[in-house]
């Protein structure tokens, strides 16, 4: 993620939270493990009728029980 009127001007990693001019990281979003987890998953390239499906929990649920049930 990347805070409102921040200058980046290297990569970011996944999952990290970025801000400022320079834009530093401000903290990781996820655990490591979480964002491993994650990855393995790839829930960005589901078909869309998937997504749909998964849409609640997407809102409702944690990254963490997210995981657990959609097998991540």
């Amino acid at each position: 993620m990347i805070g409102a009127g921040a200058v980046v001007s290297k990569d970011v990693a996944p999952y990290a939270i970025v801000g400022g001019v320079p834009a530093k990281l401000i903290r990781e979003r996820f655990p490591r493990e979480i964002g491993e987890r994650m990855d393995r998953l790839s829930w960005w390239d589901w078909e869309h009728d998937r997504l749909r499906q998964a849409l609640e929990d997407f809102r409702n649920l944690d990254a963490e029980d997210f995981l657990s049930r959609y097998g991540g």
